[in-house]
């Protein structure tokens, strides 16, 4: 006999290690009860992977699990948030008790590396569709936000830009290029929690690269009402993204494919020793890709000149 959706909930999800002191009542009522940390904000992030656009079919549902939840807590590395809780809603054609349990696993196990509690959700029969709220705390009023470039400020991201685009083209048989980190960065991206919680106070503004650089820091030159130019050299590739390039010519790539998951930030030059301070205990690499400017628009400095770039990237509805 199939498992009822309470049960489901009971036998896959209610496992899990972190139970956080500041949580009243999580799972197992009409509502979970919290009790913000003193002085504080909430950060509250939702997303949604649906089959067929997010991930396809026979993808590992343990690699599911741990995107559902990785690409919110990517939200809230970009405003600078501790991650606390997380709320669950599954959509599922059939009650897979085997996938179930791959799924539970790559959602606790994150949760468990980034101390967050499952504190409740919901179970239906349907398409298969997970969405997840996320939820993390910041000291009032210091949280990161887009709208706080200014000119001179200097542009970093952090990791490898195209791992994800690249790791999709693989996958669909686009490419004759290999690479197992591809494939990693796009089934397991890490999101950038302890980055985001030592640019507090530190940088002017932060976005996750979810959609593309040029897509997101889009945002930000919209939003902080100033323009940029990056540096094609200093942009940080892999030796399988510059062979993809190599190859096809399609530099653009990299600026614009999805799934990145990493962090984009401004920081005033005043502040870049600070910086460099605290990313040396982090495991994280990163790098200065430009500047912002007083000029609208985004532009790049490629091989002696200087090109227009769209502020474009992935797009649900295109």
């Amino acid at each position: 006999m199939a498992l009822s959706e309470f049960e489901l909930i009971n036998r896959f999800f209610t496992r899990q290690a972190v139970k956080q002191d500041l949580t009243v009542l999580g799972i197992g009522d009409d509502c979970a009860l919290l009790a913000p940390p003193p002085e504080s904000e909430l950060a509250v992030t939702t997303d949604t992977l649906v089959e067929g656009a997010h991930f396809l079919p026979d993808t590992c549902p343990r690699d599911i699990g741990h995107k559902a939840l990785a690409v919110n807590l990517s939200d809230l590395a970009a405003m600078g948030a501790r991650p606390m809780w997380a709320s669950l809603a599954l959509t599922l054609p059939t009650a897979d008790e085997a996938w179930l349990s791959g799924f539970a696993e790559g959602f606790l196990a994150l949760a468990g590396r980034c101390s967050v509690e499952l504190i409740g959700g919901n179970v239906s029969k349907g398409p298969l569709t997970i969405t997840v709220q996320a939820l993390g705390s910041t000291v009032a009023g210091t949280a990161l936000r887009r709208s706080g470039a200014t000119a001179g400020d200097r542009i970093y991201v952090t990791g490898l830009l195209g791992q994800g685009g690249l790791g999709l083209k693989m996958i669909l048989g686009e490419t004759g290029i290999d690479d197992g980190d591809a494939l990693d960065h796009l089934y397991r991206p890490v999101p950038r929690v302890e980055v985001g919680l030592q640019l507090i106070g530190l940088a002017s503004a932060c976005i996750d690269v979810s959609d593309g650089l040029a897509a997101d820091l889009g945002h930000v030159l919209v939003a902080s009402q100033v323009g940029a130019t990056l540096r094609w050299d200093d942009i940080p590739l892999s030796v399988a993204i510059r062979h993809y390039v190599q190859i096809t010519g399609d530099w653009m790539f990299p600026l614009q494919a999805g799934d990145d998951y990493e962090l984009c930030f401004t920081v005033p030059p005043s502040a870049e020793h600070t910086l460099q301070q605290r990313m040396a205990g982090l495991n994280c690499r990163y790098a200065c890709i430009g500047r912002i400017e007083e000029r609208g628009g985004l532009r790049l400095e490629k091989d002696g000149a200087m090109r227009e770039l769209a502020m474009t990237g992935y797009r649900h509805f295109n």
